[in-house]
């Protein structure tokens, strides 16, 4: 199946499933193809055929993306080179999630979640600490008792009650001794970030590559640079959230601003284009578009942010 192909079922999955989502990026410039929401969930979707493919830098840019968003990051694959992707796994690379189609249907559209995970070693799956403890001491079952039971040591068993995963046939034994549903499913939307928004951010007297930034830094605003990203930063001020773009090139503008519009409606923020030449029109799509000069002229991060919403919602 062509990545096309791959991009275009995972629409179709997210779409039959609820999911207000965007059109088709697949641009190979960007770290992602997709972006979903459903709720309170908003994922950030890349889609390759063959996942080895994913470097660790695309898996960085995803991250800053989905802490910034508070979205969850999620890679759509075919094979690895272990192979076809198997349904009901649930892989990862650079601690990015990884499904294939067929899982996320099944999770999505079947509501038949993935119970194994792909780590160093094996397959494995999670073991509800918790009810794994609280049988085994209602039952007056000792630690060795579940260690041979499972064929492994009395450690392991501490650890499984302290949250480790287990390999599949030992979580098995033990479900299957205690009569208890110990092994719990997987959500691959479930995102665990490593870093706090803020640690991304440049904030205060720090400075950027742009002009156009350090004087949206220098009114209050704090600032994420994205790389692999239609916009070039994203910009907070107190709770309002902006996707920024910056240009000169009319086409490329255009281009950037309409796929800024798009992924700001899904997510629920908004969207900013810095040109250096005023433009006959104010804002492209709901993409307001703000000159360099104008932006000299503003002192306030609650101007900006007026600005931008004013000019955002003009048709």
């Amino acid at each position: 199946m062509s990545r096309e192909d791959l991009i275009n079922t995972t629409r179709a999955v997210l779409a039959k499933a609820g999911f207000d989502i965007s059109s088709a990026l697949n641009l190979r410039s960007i770290c992602f193809d997709i972006v979903g929401r459903k709720d309170d969930t908003l994922i950030i979707v890349k889609v390759l055929s063959n996942v080895d493919a994913f470097s660790r830098d695309n898996a960085e840019d995803m991250k800053v993306l989905a802490d910034a968003l508070k979205a969850t990051p999620l890679l759509i694959g075919e094979t690895s080179s272990s192979g076809p992707l198997e349904a009901g796994i649930v892989y990862s690379r650079f601690k990015i999630p990884i499904i294939s189609n067929e899982t996320l249907a099944e999770h999505l559209l079947e509501e038949v979640p993935p119970f194994i995970f792909a780590a160093p070693g094996g397959l494995y799956v999670r073991i509800d600490s918790n009810m794994l403890k609280e049988v085994r001491e209602s039952k007056s079952i000792s630690l060795g008792t579940l260690a041979e039971t499972a064929g492994v040591s009395r450690r392991t068993i501490q650890m499984y009650e302290s949250g480790m995963g287990a390999m599949i046939d030992a979580a098995m034994r033990l479900e299957e001794f205690l009569q208890a549903p110990i092994i719990e499913s997987i959500n691959p939307f479930e995102y665990k970030s490593e870093k706090k928004p803020e640690e991304y951010e440049v904030t205060g007297g720090k400075r950027t590559e742009s002009n156009a930034l350090n004087r949206m830094l220098d009114i209050g605003f704090a600032i994420t640079p994205v790389i692999k990203s239609p916009f070039e930063a994203i910009t907070r001020s107190r709770q309002t959230i902006i996707l920024t773009g910056l240009g000169t090139d009319e086409e490329k503008l255009i281009q950037k601003a309409l796929i800024a519009s798009e992924i700001s409606k899904i997510a629920g923020n908004h969207s900013l284009v810095i040109v250096e030449r005023k433009r006959s029109a104010e804002n492209i799509d709901s993409t307001a578009v703000v000159t360099s000069e104008e932006l000299e002229k503003i002192d306030d991060q609650d101007a900006l942010t007026d600005l931008v919403l004013s000019r955002s919602t003009k048709k």
